[in-house]
């Protein structure tokens, strides 16, 4: 297996454990979801997790993983201003929440160039 194919299947992994959270447990990612948005958080909630599998399932099929992985990395910039939300919601919790949910912040970035590099590799 080349090193550009493990990248992607640990991309399509995380994704897909991303996208399978928004099910299995709804709440802590309810709490994400602007007020302002319409309609209810946990129609949102399903709505990201959906397109985290699809993004996932994309990046693992050889033929597509360079559009899954562009649309990774963009559904992982559209959903920043969730982690700015949450870091503001939760500056009065516990250090070790706070902590994780400043720690978010900056390892968007990182990630985002992560699902960039599978998508340069992929061509």
């Amino acid at each position: 297996m080349t090193d550009s194919s493990r990248s992607a299947r640990r991309l399509a992994a995380a994704m897909g454990t991303m996208g399978a959270l928004h099910f299995l447990a709804p709440r802590p990612f309810d709490a994400l979801i602007p007020a302002r948005l319409p309609g209810r958080a946990r129609t949102w909630t399903y709505l990201s997790g959906a397109a985290e599998l699809a993004c996932a399932a994309a990046v693992a099929v050889p033929a597509t993983r360079g559009k899954g992985a562009l649309a990774t990395a963009g559904l992982m910039a559209a959903v920043f201003p969730a982690n700015i939300k949450m870091a503001r919601d939760w500056r009065k919790r516990a250090l070790p929440l706070r902590a994780a949910a400043y720690g978010r912040l900056p390892l968007q970035a990182p990630m985002i160039a992560y699902a960039l590099k599978v998508a340069r590799d992929a061509r």
